[in-house]
């Protein structure tokens, strides 16, 4: 069992860390570990390298929105549901890719793999609802939609953003067809 400051120093370094990274993405360890209010060796035995570190932020910051689903189709309607989650979605992409050269080709792919199960299953709980309320279509596959989205972390942020304007083509394109 971890002791309750050691979860409390472990959350304080993902939290400086996710931080530190989205401003600058060469932010060294022990600027984290100085943000955290930790000393070096609470970071690292926490997180023995950057990559460590910064696979963790990821795996955090998905795990957050995975679990956003619920409370958002509680909150609102299924499509309108599924656009706020994919945005998040698109944002901690954006912010993965943007920690790309701090990650080896091969934790690249292990953060895909842990990561693309949980996405899948919560694209599919927002689907289940739309389907269920008629609002998305019956043969819409959440690992097709998940695809289609690579395109809008991919996008330029910035004023010229066209992620939003995307996302609703892809959204309009889920919609069940109402009968004429």
């Amino acid at each position: 069992m971890v002791r309750s400051d050691a979860r409390e120093n472990r959350a304080r370094i993902l939290a400086a860390a996710r931080e530190a990274f989205t401003e600058d993405g060469a932010t060294s360890m022990n600027q984290v570990a100085q943000r955290a209010g930790v000393g070096a060796g609470t970071l690292y035995r926490n997180f023995p390298t950057r990559e460590a570190l910064v696979l963790a932020v990821y795996q955090d910051e998905v795990a957050r929105i995975i679990e956003t689903a619920p409370r958002l189709l509680a909150e609102m309607e299924p499509l309108e549901a599924l656009r706020h989650w994919t945005n998040d979605l698109v944002e901690a992409m954006r912010r993965k890719h943007g920690l790309g050269d701090a990650l080896s080709p091969s934790a690249h792919q292990a953060i895909t793999e842990q990561t693309y199960g949980p996405v899948v299953a919560a694209i599919r709980e927002l689907f289940a609802a739309g389907k269920k309320d008629g609002s998305i279509r019956q043969d819409a596959e959440p690992a097709d939609f998940l695809q289609l989205t690579g395109a809008l972390w991919r996008a330029a942020p910035g004023p010229e953003d066209r992620s939003p304007h995307m996302l609703a083509l892809i959204l309009d394109g889920l919609r069940a067809q109402r009968p004429r």
